[in-house]
């Protein structure tokens, strides 16, 4: 079954950076368009990014754009999403999924 454990976040101070993971599991990884997604406290969930299966085309939501890369490793199955100039409003839950199916998410807070 679809498995997707996102890792790498954490608590930083406002401009700061953190890379995060997504291992990816259960499906073949590099058939699949890869997207991130978040949900800040008491928000709804916004779409962030999302990357092709082969990485050549990536797309943002406008307010982060020049502040976040998406990227992938089909070799590893693995998705990340490298976000710097951290902002407050950048606090949420992050997840990354695929065909309507996400992991449980890595925190980051920004302070």
């Amino acid at each position: 079954h679809v498995q997707l454990v996102e890792s790498g976040g954490g608590l930083v101070q406002a401009g700061g950076s953190l890379n995060l993971s997504c291992s990816a599991s259960g499906f073949t990884f590099r058939a699949l368009d890869m997207s991130w997604v978040r949900q800040a406290p008491g928000k709804e969930v916004e779409w962030v990014s999302k990357i092709s299966t082969d990485g050549s085309n990536t797309t943002y939501k406008e307010s982060v754009k020049d502040r976040f890369t998406i990227s992938r490793d089909n070799a590893k199955s693995t998705v990340y999403l490298d976000i710097n100039s951290l902002q407050s409003e950048d606090t949420a839950m992050y997840y990354c999924g695929t065909q309507g199916a996400f992991g449980r998410g890595t925190q980051v807070t920004v302070s």
